[in-house]
């Protein structure tokens, strides 16, 4: 009896391990690239995880996907906070969701799905590192930003639409503003990232533009 137990204790603490070093792994990347949350953040939520699956098999309770739910939820809050609007953008959704995956991980894990979550962890790693190339070449070709313009005159309003042209930009008002002396405009330009560089250059430069921003 006790060397089962002694086994028993053994094989849970293997399972919690490899919840940290799969932790450990997809929080490394997320730490390199800097993001919200870190090394420590996924190493606790892939071992969380873990350990909350192994008590709910021990205890045995009677309706287990019941509390694979409320591990969800938890982590749903969790994502919840590393989620941050920045001015236009939204960011930390990857972060979230990587949070999300690294949970379902570690509770892989704890149920003794040991191959499954190693193989998760792999795609992981792939969709976080390798699609981030084809992310910038999807982003370089087809670049979305809103660019605030500021002219003296509201005659200069065509004039920026030529000159988006002419950088084959499409644009779309987003909102205007005319003051004394001054027309705000906030535009959204879709185009390539060097056409974007080509326009920045132009309103460095142009007599016309009094300030602008992206």
């Amino acid at each position: 009896m006790e060397f089962l137990e002694m086994f028993a204790l053994q094989n849970d603490l293997l399972l919690i391990i490899i919840s940290v070093f799969i932790g450990l792994i997809i929080g490394a990347e997320r730490e390199y690239r800097n993001k919200s949350a870190g090394l420590r953040t996924f190493i606790l939520v892939s071992f969380g995880s873990c350990l909350f699956t192994i008590l709910s098999i021990k205890i045995g309770v009677e309706n287990p996907d019941r509390l694979a739910a409320n591990i969800i939820t938890g982590i749903g809050f969790l994502g919840a906070g590393v989620i941050f609007k920045d001015d236009n953008k939204i960011g930390g959704i990857t972060t979230a969701t990587t949070i999300w995956a690294t949970a379902s991980l570690g509770m892989a894990i704890g149920s003794g799905h040991i191959a499954l979550a190693l193989l998760g962890t792999i795609l992981v790693l792939l969709i976080l590192s390798l699609l981030t190339y084809l992310q910038d070449y999807i982003d370089n070709r087809h670049k979305i930003r809103e660019y605030r313009i500021v002219t003296s005159s509201k005659d200069d309003f065509q004039y920026c639409e030529a000159m988006f042209k002419n950088h084959h930009l499409k644009y779309l008002i987003i909102k205007q503003q005319f003051t004394t002396g001054s027309l705000a405009t906030t535009w959204k330009l879709t185009g390539k990232n060097t056409n974007h560089e080509a326009l920045i250059q132009q309103l460095m430069n142009d007599d016309k533009i009094n300030s602008y921003q992206f």
